[in-house]
């Protein structure tokens, strides 16, 4: 079930402002004084987590410094102030990137129009050579610029397979996870899958706070989808480069197959998934299937029926 939220809402998820004090919080809330060495009090704690006091002795930073950095009024933070913080924090190496990204926004500025990205001519004609491999071009945002047959079979055969080349109507991954069925039912681990997609957007949007579309894309999502307003305000942070993602789809069933992100070089954040099979795997056998099955047909070629 999905509500409408205040569009003032909204805008304060995506405020650079309010990030960094919102990070530091959600992991302060998340570590117990007993996990710090911190012995516990005989009285209720009226605090979730650490006090801020707690964390700065700890980091070793001052307390007025810690306070200014939480509440977004600080923007000189050294490397040893922020790693510091980190390590009392048990930070993974993604939400220390985050967290240095936020507290050092580099020449932020107001958001401009966004950009219409195109896909060159040649990632067009590597993805169209990759016929036994499903594929997709990707920006930053996970909107889909291009995609060859495979891809589009595997991944939304729903839609049109020109969708990518308008802006107008190019699907979007990410949207697509929490607010397209079909595109949802694909994924058995669902939630799992949710988890991830909305700790890489976190991620990207501590890299590129200006990007006006990646803030309407959150806006959209938040608005309508109150599983991804709830994942958005845990925070999480993570970038996946690659792994295995398991989809059950609907003309082949269940496949597991590796991917890889391939970034474009002198792009702005496009990148190339690749989804592979394991040689002699069921999951390979239900490509070559998904393949012949959606490939246009040649005159007086016959189809082979899916079981």
């Amino acid at each position: 079930m999905t509500t409408a939220q205040p569009r003032s809402t909204w805008r304060h998820v995506v405020d650079g402002s309010s990030e960094l004090g919102d990070f530091l919080k959600s992991r302060r809330a998340a570590l117990r004084p007993e996990d710090v060495g911190i012995a516990p009090h005989p009285t209720r704690r009226r605090v979730t987590g650490l006090r801020r006091e707690e964390l700065a002795t700890l980091s070793h930073v001052s307390i007025t410094h810690y306070t200014r950095l939480e509440q977004g009024r600080s923007t000189g933070a050294s490397d040893s102030t922020l790693e510091a913080i980190a390590r009392t924090l048990r930070l993974t190496d993604d939400e220390t990137a985050h967290l240095k990204a936020l507290a050092r926004p580099a020449g932020r500025s107001r958001p401009a129009p966004p950009r219409v990205a195109h896909v060159s001519a040649s990632a067009r004609q590597l993805l169209g050579a990759m016929t036994h491999v499903p594929a997709v071009v990707m920006d930053r945002r996970n909107d889909v610029l291009a995609w060859n047959q495979l891809g589009h079979a595997l991944l939304a055969a729903h839609l049109p397979a020109e969708s990518p080349d308008s802006p107008a109507t190019r699907p979007n991954l990410t949207r697509m996870l929490f607010l397209d069925e079909r595109y949802r039912d694909l994924y058995p681990n669902w939630d799992e899958q949710a988890q991830l997609a909305v700790a890489a957007l976190r991620l990207t949007a501590g890299r590129h706070p200006d990007d006006r579309a990646l803030a309407e894309l959150v806006g959209r999502l938040s608005m309508n989808s109150d599983e991804f307003a709830a994942r958005w305000a845990r925070h999480p942070v993570r970038t996946c480069t690659s792994g295995v993602k398991v989809l059950r789809h609907p003309l082949v069933g269940t496949v597991e197959l590796s991917f890889e992100n391939l970034v474009i070089p002198g792009t702005s954040g496009q990148r190339l998934i690749a989804y592979t099979a394991e040689p002699g795997s069921p999951s390979e056998t239900a490509l070559r299937l998904l393949g012949s099955a959606t490939a246009p047909a040649a005159p007086g070629h016959v189809v082979p029926m899916l079981q």
